[in-house]
This record gives C-alpha cells, structure tokens and sequence, in this order.
C-alpha cells in the first residue's frame, strides 16, 4: 500500500495531474459544449453534425508531430517549451471563440473552433512527449492514470460547469472564464519537473519524420492495424455524437445535462476506467477488448430506452451511467493496446500516429449523425448505431484473438 501511495504521489506522477487537466480543458469547447450553444441559437442539426468535423487536427496531428520533436523552444526545454506557449495561444483562441456568435457567423465561429482544436491537439502531442520521457518504467500504469484523472477533471470544467454556468450568464462569458482557467495551466507546466534523462532531438527533419513512421510501418499488418483503431470504437462513438443535442431535445435543461451528462459522467467514466485497468491487469488486453467493446455496443441500447421514454430523470441517469462506465472500461483496455504498439524510441510521434486515427472515429462518425437523426427519429438511430461496433468486433479476431498471446497476435511489435 505504501509502495503504491509513493508512486501516486511522487513529483513526476502527480505533475500529470495538472498536465491531464490542462490537456482535457479546451476539448469539450469545441465540441460538446460548442454543441449546446449552438442548440440554444436554434442551429440546424445537420449543421451541428457538421461541426464534428472542426475536431480534424486530433486526427491529422501526427502531420505536424516531427516538427516538436525535432525544434526545441529557447525556454523551459524541449518539451515543456512547447506546453507553455501552446496554453498561452489556447487562451487567445479560447477568448476569440466565446466573442464568435456562432448563431449568427457560424462559419467564423467554425474557423476559431477548428484553430482551438488544433492548438489542442499540438498540446497533446508535447504532453503525450513529456510523459513518457519522464515517467520511469514502474510509474508509467501510475502516471497514465493520473494523466486521465486530470483529463475527466477538465472536461467537467468545461463541459458539466460551462453548461451550467450558461443557463445565468451569457455564452461569451462562459468562455472568458474557461480562458482564465487555461492560463492558470501555466503554473501546472512550470511546477512540472523535467525528465531526468535528456533526450537528443532528432538530428534532422527527415530522421524526425522517417524514423518513428518506418519503424512502424515494417511490422506486418501495420496498416489494417490503423482501420482497427479507427473502427473499434466506432458504434460507442457514433451514438455519442449526438448525446447532448438529444437530451436537450427531448426536453431536459443545460443544468440538467451539465449536471447528469457530465458532472455523473464523469464519474461514472473515472469508476470504469479504474475498474477496467484492474481488469485488463487480471484477464489481459485481449479478453478485455473484447468485453468491453461488446458492452460499449450494447450501452447504446440504453439511450433507445430514454428515447422510448421520454424526459425522465432516472432513465436519464441510468442511460448516462452506463454509457460512461463503458466507455471508461473500453479506453482502459484501448490505451493499454495502443500503448503496447509503441516502439520507446519513437513515443511521440508513433502515439501521435495512432491516436489521430482514434480522434477519427468521434469526428467522422459525428459528422452524419445530425442527418441520421432527422432520418430515422432517435430511438431508431440508437439502435442501429450498435451496429458500427461489429467491424471493429470481427478485426479483434486477428490482432487480439479471445486466447492468443500478444506476441503472437502482433508479429514484429516488439522487435522494430
């Protein structure tokens, strides 16, 4: 017990906390929470869905992930240089898109959202960086979990408060004390210790670029590994594009939302992330993915009920509950999975690599969503977004068979 108090505790684990936060804040303003107030300015559906696509730099990230690894800012190091000047931006832009009126100049508000989340998802890829170059071997399950715990805590800021906070105070508001929230990150990045072990940047842009990329790409099956990764998720993604815009539909308030969706969210995400870390320790990745992507499928099921319902208040929190357990369960188990992809000399960018491919599936799948609604009505549209979990189910049977060893199941993964 004491041995696992000290690794929570120590300066280099306990630093995520406040790097998960600062890496958690601007992700919901560009999308959920940007989604509410579009709702309240009476936007069309099938351009909210649309709004899915301002996330595209979580995806394309890896394009740009060569350059932070290569250039080194002139203060506070190789990587927390990059984390401190992206917050600082991420406070601009944040600021700009609270004065957007989206109701109004969606476009406008569009191009500031799509600038954020590519601010965010550059932050991403420095935190990603400095956490694994200071993390030690043993503190590396610690460290990813607080990171996570920090990431949860940011989304209730900025999505169960900010929706909250908007039922009294105008919009432009909202975002001006999120932007203040994402400058106090600053002193989150300066308390944060450097990595006990300096690491060469890459000798030129080319060895930055080809080095972690052919790395990756000699292991067989490296590109059907990619569609895997974006397909896993997809059923548990495609019905959580449009959670929020239902739930205000069918009559509950932003408080409401703010308070069930996102505050009990996410508790009911940190419970399933920590229970389904223990279980991927007991049962091992593959047995893992399986139950919890089979779960995340049928969670869907649950908001078909609400739909069928109507405005309750214990459906509501049921549906949510699940929904968020889930999904915690699965993340734990898909980290796990992506993580053990990686080759340590190239962390970065080769995380980066896979996880744009995961931000691919939230953003693709969101974008028709709006029209599928309007389609088939919302109970319909829950029940067949389960189906988005069979491709990413029947691929589970080559890279993470029932009772196959990882070694087997994913030749040359570890010897690139």
């Amino acid at each position: 017990m004491a041995n696992w108090l000290a690794l929570y505790t120590n300066r280099r684990v306990l630093g995520l906390l406040g790097l998960g936060f600062s890496s958690g804040l601007p992700l919901a303003l560009s999308r959920s929470t940007l989604q509410a107030w579009l709702m309240t300015e009476k936007v069309d559906l099938s351009v909210i869905g649309l709004f899915s696509l301002v996330g595209m730099p979580y995806v394309l990230k890896v394009l740009w992930a060569p350059l932070m690894d290569r250039f080194t800012p002139p203060w506070l190091g190789r990587r927390r240089g990059w984390i401190i000047a992206l917050q600082i931006m991420l406070v601009i832009s944040i600021l700009g898109l609270g004065r957007s009126s989206p109701g109004s100049f969606p476009m406008l508000a569009a191009c500031i959202a799509l600038f954020t989340a590519f601010l965010s998802a550059s932050q991403d890829i420095a935190i990603d960086a400095y956490r694994a170059d200071v993390l030690r071997e043993k503190e590396l399950g610690p460290g990813a979990a607080t990171g996570v715990v920090g990431y949860r805590m940011a989304m209730l800021v900025s999505g169960a408060i900010a929706l909250i906070l908007s039922d009294h105070i105008p919009w432009e508001s909202v975002y001006t004390l999120i932007a203040g929230v994402m400058l106090l990150c600053v002193v989150f990045t300066l308390a944060a210790p450097e990595p006990e072990i300096r690491v060469n940047p890459p000798r030129s842009l080319r060895e930055a670029v080809w080095g972690p990329l052919s790395a990756y790409f000699k292991r067989a099956g490296a590109i059907e590994m990619l569609f895997f990764i974006m397909l896993y998720k997809l059923g548990y993604d495609l019905a959580g594009a449009m959670t929020t815009p239902f739930l205000l539909d069918i009559g509950f308030s932003r408080s409401d939302v703010g308070t069930v969706n996102k505050a009990f969210g996410l508790v009911s995400s940190i419970a399933g992330s920590l229970a389904g870390g223990a279980v991927v320790a007991r049962i091992g990745i593959n047995k893992s993915l399986w139950i919890f992507g089979i779960f995340q499928a049928l969670s869907n099921l649950s908001f078909t009920g609400v739909a069928m319902i109507g405005k309750s208040y214990p459906a509501m929190i049921a549906a949510i509950g699940i929904e968020n357990l889930s999904g915690g369960m699965g993340n734990a188990a898909f980290i796990a999975f992506m993580m053990s992809l990686c080759d340590k000399r190239f962390t970065a960018t080769q995380y980066a690599l896979l996880t744009s491919f995961m931000a691919a599936t939230p953003i693709l799948a969101g974008a028709p969503s709006g029209a599928m609604v309007q389609m088939l009505g919302w109970a319909p549209f829950f029940t067949v977004s389960t189906l988005g979990a069979i491709p990413g189910i029947v691929l589970l049977t080559r890279f993470a068979p029932w009772n196959g060893r990882r070694k087997a199941a994913l030749t040359d993964a570890e010897r690139i």
